[in-house]
């Protein structure tokens, strides 16, 4: 009577094991094709796996959104690295403590500012808060946020009476960090000020996939108090911030970008792409995608032009030029291709796509091939203007075409330069927390 059992077991176990060796396969395949491409080097925080700790339970794998996790020998291990965007749900996630998040690897350091534990560099009233400090979790950076506002308005109080045209702290940035900056800003009462160099507020949240996993640990908020959130999608927390923003009329001044700092004695002068302010401390709250590298050719400043394509639907029915050869700009290009009626260029000023994963590069020819992109390589962009723009080729010559928008994906300037020319002293991490 127990044989018919022990046969079912066997089966079950047996389909278990084909399909995990069949999982591991495609993951060790992804592995090789990432490094055959040279993109395994992760852009900020990221998991390492102890593989003696790891029990090869596949618990992170399961969490991660963006599949930059995968099992590969049994392990952990991470195969994707340019996806990784360090919200560490994978490390909560194991349950024998087999993942630790650092910064840069060995090949690659990542530069990162040296913080007081109150949020303070070396430069007295200048704070950093979020990740370009080197937090990318965004229950953390919020924390951060709110922490290091406690530090700005002791600052604060030792301000010169009747010095009303000093503000008591400017803020960078309108992402977790910033916006819980803002609102502690609001709880002591400080005269502040946000800028938010792009018209939406959430900081990298916003770049953030649809339906990604955004938030894993509830966070404290002055004003709001305890929020739950435990797994939340970026929509559901982009909804939230909207409705605090509003609740609490926080104001963030969209669409100004920072563009220097100067210290003048014990304040600083904060120029931006809109004027200057005086202001008693500083909170930079950005992330690390930076500044948006920019082509700088006439009429880039039209509103058509844009420096991430967020929603590809916005563009059904369009002529839309992608500017870039990384995998943003192709997967940009191929998602606009893939909206009905949408007509697509890609401009290039390489003459071959390097670095990029092998899945994009095939998505392109195929989409090449049936007429649906425009690929147009050793080429770069000469002029804009409202219905049109136009290209220098690679004979010389000047191509004009129909164009309704232009997505430039050239990727991001962080402003270190500019942080250590007013004395900010930084830390280069190869593969430590």
């Amino acid at each position: 009577m127990v044989w018919p059992y022990l046969l079912l077991l066997a089966v079950a176990v047996g389909g278990h094991l084909w399909r995990r060796g069949r999982r591991e396969r495609a993951h060790a395949e992804q592995l090789a094709d990432a490094l055959a491409a040279g993109l395994n080097e992760p852009p900020t925080l990221h998991p390492v796996v102890d593989p003696a700790l790891c029990i090869g339970s596949g618990s992170c794998v399961k969490v991660c959104p963006e599949h930059a996790l995968g099992m590969v020998n049994g392990k952990a291990t991470l195969i994707n690295a340019s996806a990784c965007i360090g919200h560490g749900a994978c490390h909560a996630a194991c349950p024998f403590d087999a993942i630790s998040l650092v910064f840069g690897t060995e090949k690659r350091g990542l530069d990162i500012p040296l913080l007081k534990p109150n949020f303070e560099t070396n430069v007295p009233g200048l704070f950093i808060a979020g990740e370009l400090g080197g937090m990318g979790l965004i229950r953390k950076a919020a924390e951060q946020g709110r922490q290091a506002m406690e530090a700005i308005a002791v600052r604060g109080q030792a301000k010169a009476p009747g010095d009303d045209s000093e503000l008591d702290v400017v803020i960078v940035g309108a992402g977790p960090a910033g916006l819980s900056a803002g609102l502690s800003a609001i709880d002591k009462g400080l005269r502040y000020r946000i800028i938010e160099q792009e018209n939406s507020l959430g900081g990298s949240i916003f770049h953030y996939p649809r339906q990604k996993v955004a938030m894993t640990a509830p966070v404290k908020l002055a004003l709001v108090g305890h929020v739950k959130f435990t797994e939340v999608s970026k929509e559901k927390l982009l909804e939230f911030w909207h409705g605090v923003v509003l609740k609490f009329q926080l104001a963030i001044h969209f669409g100004e970008r920072m563009q220097a700092i100067e210290q003048h004695g014990d304040s600083f002068v904060v120029t931006t792409s809109r004027g200057s302010v005086k202001t008693r401390s500083v909170l930079l709250a950005i992330g690390r995608r930076g500044t948006p590298r920019t082509l700088d050719v006439p009429g880039e400043e039209l509103p058509k032009v844009a420096y991430r394509l967020i929603d590809p639907a916005q563009y059904a029915g369009q002529a839309v030029l992608v500017v870039g050869g990384g995998d943003s700009a192709l997967e940009a290009a191929i998602a606009l291709a893939e909206t009905p009626k949408t007509r697509v260029t890609l401009s290039y000023r390489s003459e071959a796509f390097s670095r990029v994963k092998a899945k994009n590069r095939d998505q392109l020819e195929q989409l090449r091939g049936r007429g649906r992109i425009d690929v147009r390589l050793r080429s770069q962009v000469q002029s804009i203007s409202p219905d049109a723009v136009k290209l220098r080729v690679d004979d010389g010559s000047t191509l004009s075409l129909p164009n309704h928008a232009v997505i430039v994906c050239a990727g991001g300037q962080l402003p270190t330069p500019l942080l250590k020319d007013i004395g900010i002293r930084f830390e280069t991490k190869h593969g430590t927390a």
